[in-house]
């Protein structure tokens, strides 16, 4: 299993429920074959960090392409100031 990681800086509050929404609603994008995506944000900071998971390198590769060549969802999100391509090298759940 493969990970990207993505960190933002400077996102508003407001922008961080609204993007938190349509990802709780909206559909997959198409050309992001990830298998689950994680929003994490700290509203105090206004840091937030992203995590797709990935079931081959090949998935994380497309996947990263075309979320690369999108910007921040809205207005107010901050910038995007890391990107990481990383194998999952453990995973628990419950």
């Amino acid at each position: 299993m493969y990970a990207r990681v993505v960190t933002f800086e400077g996102a508003g509050a407001a922008a961080m429920e609204e993007t938190a929404k349509q990802i709780q609603e909206g559909e997959r994008p198409e050309g992001i074959p990830a298998t689950a995506f994680y929003f994490l944000g700290d509203r105090a900071s206004g840091k937030t960090v992203t995590i797709g998971l990935f079931e081959t390198e090949e998935d994380l590769q497309k996947g990263h392409e075309t979320l690369s060549a999108m910007n921040p969802p809205g207005e107010g999100f901050g910038r995007r100031v890391s990107v990481d391509l990383m194998e999952v090298l453990a995973h628990m759940t419950e």
